[in-house]
């Protein structure tokens, strides 16, 4: 195993890389990219020879010791094929590289990072040593607003607060149909480690059969399986287990123990096209299944309830979604009387802004368990956490940490969740955050709406309470985004 003093010394290799080609115009994105690419093949290197001494699917003329010793012009031509010949491979292999492209344009700094490569064994280097390394580039990639990663990067604090609340168990499979560069995965995997003395048997299972998701973005999908690669999560030559499909358009029958994700931002559903004129132009993309109780074209709403047939008939699902799929009326209302009907919707957690790097996002998890179908409603009571109202978090200077989130993870009880103790009281504690609401006062709500707050806002009635400036701007800035994304959804109702 590599010490950690010298792991040290590779981080700071990785990252000093980084910032030089930040100077050549190549952003963090297309920095991991190479990075992830390279990475690869010195693995797949590794396990070539003693003590592995594997047969991997990588033709001799692509593989990494064809890159070791050119330079200049030759490289950077070789390089270029390399990418090429290996997108078209199959499984992990073929996905790895699909589409790949070679950002790097200066053969000197390419040759560098590859003998930085070279000069490491990266099969000796302990699972989080590489996992670490990597999850880092992606934090970084996503707080780089102009390479739009934001939108695939969920706060690991909260992902990390989710899992503890589901509390996954060995032998049982998880789904994320949206899944980014991995979050969800990894934080069940790594609970998984920590909780369980797991055998031989169970190790296996949880290597190459619990995970299994979709994400369409290519160059997404290539970082989540590289991730979850270097936190030994599935093999070099396995099969794929992240679908480059997209999720909603048909239901494959295959039912999961748990659903953890946070679908993608924005409310469309759309699809580019050529018009008659040869422009290109979008429309709104409407799912037609027999198995949604509503068709829309809002993604979140389609996402909800494609989750909710992902399930087994006791399966459980945690899922981030934007404050409209709690409110908004037509097909919004009918999901959510649907899914108060079918499953037990029993916890709400009202975030924060502030914590995503996709701005103007007012957002919530919905825990709920599936359940067997039954003539009357399955949720009872919905107990709703708030913690957005009086709560300021930057990305920057005041960052959503987990110890933010262990209140509500102590509130909501995983080891009994069917014992718990509300903290608010209308008389002797009204600013408590955690409180029950039975299904009777849900369902007489107005379109059974689930955005539910009773707290006060502190800085309207206290002026010398209010946050930073900057934290105030930031909330003005989140507050605006979030109310343009509301315009432009009624400019495009309007404009048809």
């Amino acid at each position: 195993m590599i010490d950690s003093k010298n792991t040290a010394s590779i981080v700071t290799k990785v990252w000093s890389f980084c910032n030089t080609l930040r100077d050549d115009g190549v952003g963090y994105g297309d920095y991991l990219e190479q990075l992830t690419y390279l990475l690869f093949l010195k693995m797949a290197d590794e396990y070539s020879k003693p003590p592995y001494s594997r047969k991997l699917p990588i033709p001799d003329e692509y593989n990494w010791e064809s890159l070791v010793d050119l330079k200049g012009a030759e490289l950077e031509v070789h390089y270029t094929t390399l990418l090429r010949e290996l997108g078209k491979g199959k499984g992990m292999l073929g996905q790895i590289f699909t589409k790949s492209q070679n950002k790097i344009q200066d053969p000197a700094k390419l040759s560098k990072i590859i003998a930085m490569i070279d000069a490491e064994q990266w099969l000796m280097m302990g699972v989080k040593d590489k996992g670490d390394i990597y999850e880092g580039l992606l934090e970084k990639n996503a707080e780089d607003t102009k390479s739009g990663a934001g939108q695939y990067f969920t706060p690991r604090a909260l992902i990390r607060a989710m899992v503890e609340c589901v509390r996954p168990q060995p032998l049982k499979t998880i789904s994320d149909p949206a899944c980014g560069t991995g979050g969800f995965f990894l934080a069940a995997y790594d609970y998984l480690l920590e909780h369980h003395e797991m055998d031989k048997e169970e190790r296996e299972f949880l290597k190459h059969q619990t995970f299994f998701g979709n994400e369409i973005v290519a160059s997404t999908r290539r970082l989540a399986l590289m991730n979850l690669f270097l936190h030994n999560i599935g093999d070099i030559d396995s099969d794929n287990f992240i679908s480059p499909a997209d999720a909603l358009i048909a239901d494959t029958g295959v039912r999961y123990d748990y659903v953890l994700a946070n679908p993608p931002f924005g409310k469309k559903s759309s699809q580019t096209f050529t018009n008659e004129e040869g422009e290109q132009e979008k429309e709104d993309l409407t799912y037609n299944r027999q198995d949604f109780w509503a068709t829309t074209s809002n993604k979140q709403l389609n996402f909800l309830q494609h989750i909710r047939t992902l399930l087994k008939s006791d399966g459980l699902a945690a899922v981030v979604l934007p404050d409209n799929v709690l409110f908004e009326g037509g097909a919004g209302e009918t999901v959510r009387k649907k899914l108060l009907e079918t499953t037990d919707v029993h916890t709400i957690l009202r975030l924060p802004t502030g914590i995503f790097y996709a701005q103007g996002v007012k957002a919530n998890v919905v825990f709920f368990d599936n359940k067997p179908s039954s003539k009357t409603a399955w949720t009872k009571e919905i107990w709703v956490y708030d913690y957005r109202t009086n709560i300021h978090h930057t990305l920057k200077k005041s960052p959503l940490k987990l110890e933010d989130l262990r209140d509500f993870i102590t509130c909501y009880n995983p080891g009994n969740r069917h014992k718990r103790s509300a903290t608010y009281h209308p008389e002797t504690n009204p600013e408590g955050r955690w409180r029950m609401f039975t299904y009777e006062e849900i369902v007489a709500r107005d379109k059974t709406s689930l955005d539910i707050t009773w707290l006060k806002d502190q800085s309207l009635a206290d002026l010398d309470n209010l946050p930073d400036p900057d934290v105030l701007a930031l909330e003005i800035i989140e507050n605006l985004e979030a109310g343009l994304e509301s315009f432009r959804a009624v400019a495009l109702e309007l404009g048809r």
